[in-house]
C-alpha cells in the first residue's frame, strides 16, 4: 500500500460493453465517491468509450472472454487498494453514498476486507421485492490484494478476510424490456452451456424438461414472485426459459461430430475411393 493509501481512497471499477445510454447515470453516481473511476471496454460500438473519457474516467479496452477475467483484469489496473465495483445499469443510492463517506473518513474496521451491499432491482417499470432478486447482498466494495472473481457467468466474488455489511443500496437497473432481457439469456445460456458440457453433466435432455417447471415454482411461488404482479411472473417464465436454454445447448454441444464430409453428388465419403 502506498502512501496516498494511509488515508482510505477507492477505485471505482466498471467494464463495459455498449453502455452509451446507461453509463452516464453509473459515472454521476460515484461523483463524491471515487477517487478514480477505471472503465474497461470490450470494444464499445457506440459512444461508451467517448462518454467515459469525457467524464474523466481512466479508459482502457480488452476483448471479452468471461466476466469473471473481464472482472480480473478491471480491478488489476485499480490504483487504490480498495475497490468498488459497479455496473453500468447500477447506481450509488444516496444512502449507500454516505455511507461510503462515512467509511472514508473513519477508515474500515480492524480485520474487514470487503463490504456486502444490498442490491435492489428495478425491472418493467417496478422495484422488484421477490422473485428471489430481492433482498441481493453484494460484494462489492473490498480490497483488491485479497479478492478475485471466479466464473464466467453469475461471477462471485472471492474474498479472503471478513465482510461487513454496509448501509445503502445499488440501485440496479437491469433489463432495458423483455426482448434486452431474451438477448442476455442468449448469450449468458451460451456459456453457462460451456460450463456444463466440460463438467461432464449427464441427463441435459431430462434436466431441461424438468428443471425449468421447479425454477418456474421457487420464483413465482417459493419467492413469492406473484407479488411482484407481471414482472414476477415474467421474471419465474424467462428463468424457466433460461434453465432450458442452458441445458439444450450443453446437448448440442456434447452430441459427437458423427457427419463426415460427403461428396455432395454421390453422397459417398470422398476418401473412400482412394487407393
Amino acid at each position: 500500500m502506498g502512501p496516498e493509501d494511509a488515508v482510505m481512497k477507492i477505485s471505482a471499477v466498471i467494464i463495459t460493453l455498449d453502455e452509451e445510454d446507461r453509463l452516464p447515470d453509473a459515472l454521476a453516481s460515484l461523483q463524491g465517491v471515487a477517487d478514480e473511476v477505471v472503465v474497461v471496454d470490450s470494444f464499445s460500438g457506440d459512444r461508451t468509450v467517448e462518454i467515459a473519457r469525457a467524464s474523466g474516467s481512466r479508459v482502457l479496452q480488452k476483448s471479452f472472454e468471461n466476466y469473471g477475467r473481464q472482472k480480473n483484469f478491471a480491478i488489476e489496473q485499480a490504483h487504490h487498494e480498495w475497490v468498488l465495483n459497479l455496473d453500468a445499469d447500477e447506481r450509488v443510492s444516496p444512502k449507500l453514498k454516505r455511507a461510503i463517506a462515512a467509511l472514508k473518513e473513519s477508515g474500515p474496521p480492524a480485520g474487514v476486507a470487503a463490504f456486502a451491499i444490498q442490491r435492489r432491482t428495478h425491472y418493467l417499470g417496478r422495484w422488484i421485492r421477490h422473485s428471489g432478486w430481492y433482498p441481493d447482498r453484494k460484494v462489492r466494495l473490498f480490497k483488491k490484494s485479497g479478492a478475485s472473481w471466479q466464473g464466467r457467468i453469475h461471477e462471485r466474488l472471492s474474498v479472503s478476510g471478513l465482510i461487513a455489511p454496509l448501509p445503502g443500496a445499488i440501485l440496479h437497473f437491469t433489463y432495458r424490456d423483455i426482448s434486452d432481457h431474451l438477448r442476455r439469456i442468449d448469450r449468458y445460456s451460451s456459456l453457462q452451456a460451456q460450463e456444463i458440457a466440460e463438467k461432464g453433466k449427464r441427463l441435459l435432455l431430462a434436466r431441461a424438461c424438468l428443471l425449468p417447471v421447479s425454477t418456474f415454482a421457487r420464483h413465482y411461488v417459493l419467492k413469492l414472485g406473484f407479488l411482484d404482479g407481471f414482472a414476477g411472473f415474467v421474471i419465474a417464465l424467462l428463468s424457466s426459459w433460461a434453465t432450458a436454454l442452458k441445458y439444450l445447448k450443453a446437448r448440442e454441444l456434447k452430441k459427437p461430430a458423427r457427419r463426415q464430409r460427403r461428396d455432395p453428388v454421390t453422397d459417398e465419403n470422398p476418401a473412400s475411393g482412394l487407393g
